[in-house]
């Protein structure tokens, strides 16, 4: 069985495009590289990962695929491109001419306009995403999703992985209607979803206790064939250590046979992301 961590990030404040990652967030706001992912990576028995952008500008997506090329575990790299560009289909032809490049991610989450990914004018984007083969990661909230619904019947064909299971209000014990949204997006044979970044949703005093009903709400709905792990590194270190989420995804899968387990672990990571 091949681990792979379908979702991870690095990157160097000092590159000046995150907006996100400020000096508040004192656990995170510093520089996180190969070097610091390597050894927890084997630590965990980890084999490769998806390193994905964490910053929307072109100059991440390169600094991030001239990483990829340093670094033989990297081995897909989820990038951003301005969808609202004329030349979003160029630029989307010219990253996928890269071997290592495998999908694309709008950072939606963090964009005012709920409708945003429905407006025709993305149309040129998601249709040159679709013609070369790449992957939507869908970087969403739970009030995003009867529109992604809507995109994902608009576009069909197009492989979409929800990123970090839509980031449900833990904390708030928020489930319903959540619950609801991703139920009808799972009856989509084309979505897939992660399993990732829920520690940091779940509040203070997380435990496997609080993760446990909406893990398993994704587990039922999406089955083991589309769900891919992801750790969310180092994002998830203002919860978890890398080796405390690996710990606690291991008790969430437990009752699943082994080869389900190989499927979410890494093998559907290396099928719907193309990994060699």
């Amino acid at each position: 069985m091949r681990r792979i961590d379908a979702h991870q990030h690095f990157w160097k404040p000092a590159r000046g495009d995150y907006g996100w990652l400020t000096p508040e967030l004192s656990a995170i706001y510093r520089d996180f590289l190969p070097d610091d992912l390597e050894p927890l990576m084997k630590a965990e028995g980890i084999d490769g990962t998806v390193l994905v952008q964490a910053a929307p500008s072109d100059a991440e997506t390169d600094f991030m695929l001239s990483l990829a090329e340093e670094n033989v575990f990297i081995e897909g790299v989820v990038g951003w491109v301005d969808f609202e560009s004329p030349n979003a289909a160029k630029r989307i032809a010219e990253l996928a001419a890269h071997p290592g490049f495998k999908g694309l991610r709008p950072m939606i989450q963090d964009i005012p306009d709920p409708d945003w990914m429905l407006h025709p004018q993305r149309d040129a984007a998601f249709r040159a995403l679709i013609d070369h083969g790449l992957v939507f990661d869908a970087l969403v909230l739970p009030k995003h999703l009867r529109n992604l619904a809507v995109l994902v019947d608009r576009y069909p064909e197009m492989q979409v992985v929800i990123d970090h299971c839509a980031k449900p209000e833990i904390a708030f014990g928020a489930m319903d209607e959540w619950a609801e949204s991703m139920t009808a997006l799972a009856e989509r044979e084309q979505v897939s979803c992660k399993l990732s970044g829920l520690v940091t949703e779940a509040g203070d005093g997380w435990d496997r206790k609080r993760l446990r009903p909406y893990a398993d709400h994704v587990l039922r709905v999406f089955g083991p064939t589309r769900v891919i792990w992801g750790s969310d590194w180092p994002v998830c270190t203002l919860a978890a250590s890398y080796a405390e989420w690996c710990e606690t995804t291991a008790a969430l899968l437990a009752h699943f046979r082994t080869e389900e387990r190989a499927a979410i672990l890494g093998g559907n990571a290396i099928r719907v992301y193309r990994l060699t």
